[in-house]
């Protein structure tokens, strides 16, 4: 059973989306302001982080900050702020995923899946990529650059694993948030552009094999033939 740390100071929102949560089969624990959510992180060790942006004593961002300091688990930021500026701050600071409030619960509950998904379900015996000096193991959800290992959250991860199954071939954001979601979120295709520039800057010069192709999407640079 997963377990979900859900991290808000409005009390009636933790209820029902531990309610909820608790109903789709998860375990949920529970935190009211930042200290307390990453002494749950560090005590409680959960699959999954739902963290509200706006959090008395450690804000949701410093949260998120010190988080990805330590780990790569997957998180849902909630946030109350419709300033696209500061959706994609939490994006580059390591979230896989946002939900602006007032929020379906349902909702909510189907990115709490997709999100875990990318973590969980791989297809057995999946043939290691390689592009470079860059090395891809989709069954260990493991990359190596350059004989380094780099951490990716989950998101960023399923990004790069889709973009360099099919080197030179092109993706729209639509698409790949399409592969990564599961669905379309209309008017979040910055949100591809904030996970390609995290994933850039943690690959160093090998991020030259991501190309931008403007005003469409991104590839993977097709393999150089002598």
């Amino acid at each position: 059973m997963a377990k979900v740390l859900v991290v808000d100071d409005e009390q009636e929102i933790v209820r029902v989306v531990q309610a909820y949560l608790e109903r789709a089969g998860y375990k949920v624990v529970t935190a009211g302001d930042g200290q307390m959510a990453l002494h749950q992180f560090r005590h409680e060790r959960p699959d999954l982080i739902v963290l509200d942006l706006m959090l008395p004593e450690l804000d949701g961002l410093d949260v998120c900050r010190a988080i990805r300091k330590e780990s790569n688990v997957p998180i849902i930021m909630l946030t109350a702020r419709v300033e696209e500026v500061d959706k994609l701050i939490g994006l580059e600071l390591g979230a896989d995923d946002y939900i602006t409030k007032p929020f379906s619960p349902r909702e909510l509950v189907a990115r709490v899946r997709a999100v875990l998904r990318r973590v969980q379900s791989q297809e057995p015996a999946t043939p290691l990529i390689t592009a470079g000096e860059v090395t891809i193991d989709p069954d260990r959800r493991r990359v190596t650059v350059r004989g380094r290992e780099v951490h990716f959250t989950p998101t960023e991860f399923e990004l790069l694993r889709v973009l360099a199954s099919t080197p030179g071939r092109v993706f729209s954001r639509m698409e790949l948030l399409d592969r990564i979601q599961g669905e379309s979120y209309i008017g979040y295709e910055r949100t591809i552009d904030a996970h390609i520039k995290n994933i850039r800057r943690k690959m160093g010069p090998e991020s030259r094999l991501i190309e931008t192709i403007y005003g469409v999407g991104y590839r993977f640079r097709e393999p150089e033939h002598a």
